[in-house]
């Protein structure tokens, strides 16, 4: 058995990592899986990129297929006879909070018989208890190794089904950054102490009792952004692994920089940075590119300009606390950049600035 856990920092090539890893299994399956179909997509192009093709050994699947896939249908009969479980419905809240969970068409599925995306993976972890470890055993005998990507986005049930894999003869490689824990399988409340930058504790705990290798130093090179940026990303999370920049790149206007209002269309104008904003209701500039902080997670580009909450603006003048999935958008908005990072905001008299605030050039 082996199993292994990589914390990667941003930048760091990780998704590449894991299909190299992948790609040197000659003998053997391996399932890839993670949470999103975006990233799914991302990881068959970079294996076609490397290889040419996806190899028959090789599958890739989005964790909900997978758990519905090898997981539920295989011997849901065990549990509930009365009609195939063909699909699920995505759930942003707890479902079925009021029912019970001996009543089992109420509180795993909806009245089209879709299971609820917040109860997947419980009803796997109940239909291996009940068939005395069947969905694992079957597994095992398909592949000889699981990879698991961006394995912060995982949450509740999810952890205890991992746990049953690292039990497993399967090879389990998991790999994540849980500083970017902006989105989440599911909000159940097991394991909710784990939950995003905190499953880091989680994975800290089972290379303690000997479960899995605990790896935080291997990839912490972030080939993306350059020294000025990968320090600033560091500050947000400075009790963490500090990630060192491998972009020796030299362009003009490097770094993290401040820009007031008024000068936001000249900025714009000048360097065409992405525009990235907390959610749709902060104003931006219509003529160049917007994204959400948390939708901006696996995309690269040379600049970014970032419309910061409140809360983020506080913590850059005074170093206030921020909430965890507000210092984790801002470790990813931060991160997407090559060479410059820039805040939108007017500096009041009495601010001190520890960032410099980008002069508009007068022509």
């Amino acid at each position: 058995m082996s199993n292994k856990v990589i914390i990667a920092a941003a930048g760091s090539g990780k998704t590449q990592y894991l299909v190299k890893e992948a790609l040197k299994s000659s003998s053997g399956n391996v399932l890839i899986t993670t949470f999103t179909d975006k990233n799914t997509e991302e990881i068959k192009s970079r294996i076609i990129a490397e290889a040419n093709y996806i190899p028959k050994n090789i599958t890739v699947i989005p964790w909900f297929s997978f758990l519905l896939k090898h997981g539920v249908r295989p011997y849901q009969s065990m549990v509930y006879a009365d009609k195939r479980i063909d699909n699920l419905i995505l759930m942003n809240q707890q479902s079925a909070l009021r029912t019970e969970e001996s009543d089992f068409c109420h509180h795993y599925l909806n009245n089209d018989g879709k299971i609820y995306s917040d109860k997947i993976s419980k009803l796997v972890c109940k239909i291996d208890k009940q068939t005395n470890g069947l969905v694992i055993s079957r597994l095992s005998q398909i592949y000889s190794s699981i990879f698991i990507d961006e394995v912060q986005d995982l949450a509740g049930y999810d952890l205890e089904f991992i746990k049953l894999l690292l039990y497993s003869p399967i090879n389990i490689l998991l790999v994540g950054d849980h500083r970017q824990g902006t989105f989440t399988t599911n909000n159940s409340s097991k394991n909710k102490q784990y939950r995003q930058e905190r499953i880091n504790t989680y994975f800290s705990a089972l290379h303690a009792v000997g479960i899995i290798e605990y790896d935080d130093t291997t990839l912490q090179t972030n080939y993306r952004c350059v020294p000025e940026i990968c320090n600033f990303a560091n500050s947000i999370f400075p009790e963490y692994c500090q990630c060192v920049s491998g972009n020796k790149t030299s362009v003009n206007h490097m770094g993290v920089y401040i820009v007031k209002d008024d000068d936001v269309d000249s900025y714009l104008d000048t360097f065409s940075p992405v525009q990235l904003r907390n959610n749709k209701t902060t104003a931006v500039s219509s003529k160049y590119p917007v994204i959400n902080f948390g939708a901006s997670k696996g995309q690269s580009f040379d600049r970014v300009l970032i419309y910061p909450t409140y809360s983020i603006i506080k913590w850059i003048l005074k170093g206030a606390e921020l909430k965890p999935e507000t210092r984790s958008k801002l470790y990813v908005a931060v991160t997407r950049a090559r060479y410059s990072v820039a805040f939108v905001y007017t500096p009041k008299k009495k601010d001190v600035l520890n960032i410099p605030l980008y002069k508009k050039r007068i022509d």
